[in-house]
């Protein structure tokens, strides 16, 4: 399993993830042109998509899925809520309907809640061949009945939104500053940094941050912040990397 975060932050946010047999997208938030010259840039065709698996329905994460299923017919995998929110405003030809666990060929994917202020929103776990990658954005806490089953994965690619000092000392008004820390809003660094350093296990092998903040963070804040608390409890992890907005990151092998 290889995966690449094409584009990551607060203006749009998708991730390509393939097998030797599937090749899917989680998200499609930035422009359809945007993600198919990402694709081309790994020698990857658009056409070979073939499922988008959707976290929530938030512009950043849906705004270019209308054009790119219209050229290209994935298949959309969400949730009854979010196809029920999607289908208003855009035609969807092929979907399968999100309902606990599921497969798509070779690609396994565990399901979990995440706590958004959206009608309804997933983190998942992709397991193919022995290894693991989570992916969690969007969500103000990661339920404790959760905990285990996300522990000593191989790759985690995790939301690390916003310093807290930053963002309240930030020009935001009172009411979005109170929205982004509550538990319906994002992960903090810290937020971030705690969960992963009760997650990272033997057997895990890197992790990505994404969904940082332009305004409301900095990417050596948050790296420093993770690294902290992956040594206060004596873990090390080979790879951590921070994703961009406008510029994807590696092919990465999991």
């Amino acid at each position: 399993m290889k995966f690449s975060v094409l584009a990551s932050g607060s203006k749009g946010n998708s991730s390509f993830i393939e097998t030797n047999n599937t090749k899917i997208l989680v998200d499609l938030g930035v422009t359809s042109g945007n993600v198919e010259k990402k694709l081309k840039s790994m020698d990857i065709e658009p056409s070979s998509i073939d499922a988008i698996v959707i976290t929530h329905t938030h512009v950043d994460h849906i705004n270019g899925l209308r054009v790119f299923i219209k050229k290209f017919h994935p298949t959309l995998y969400l949730s009854e809520t979010m196809y029920h929110e999607l289908s208003t405003s855009i035609h969807i030809e092929k979907y399968e309907i999100i309902d606990g666990d599921f497969s798509i060929s070779d690609i396994h994917v565990e399901v979990f809640k995440t706590s958004h202020d959206t009608s309804d929103s997933n983190g998942y776990i992709f397991e193919a061949y022995g290894k693991s990658l989570v992916y969690v954005t969007d969500t103000g806490y990661i339920n404790v009945k959760y905990h285990k089953k996300l522990q000593n994965k191989t790759y985690y690619i995790m939301e690390s939104n916003h310093d807290v000092e930053l963002l309240m000392h930030g020009r935001y008004p009172y009411h979005l500053k109170q929205r982004i820390i509550g538990d319906k809003g994002h992960l903090s660094n810290k937020d971030s940094a705690y969960y992963l350093s009760k997650f990272v296990g033997e057997e895990t092998k890197g992790i990505v941050l994404i969904h940082l903040s332009e305004e409301n963070n900095r990417e050596e804040v948050a790296l420093e912040t993770l690294h902290k608390n992956l040594e206060k409890v004596s873990k090390q992890v080979d790879q951590i990397i921070v994703a961009h907005q406008t510029e994807r990151t590696e092919l990465i092998d999991v």
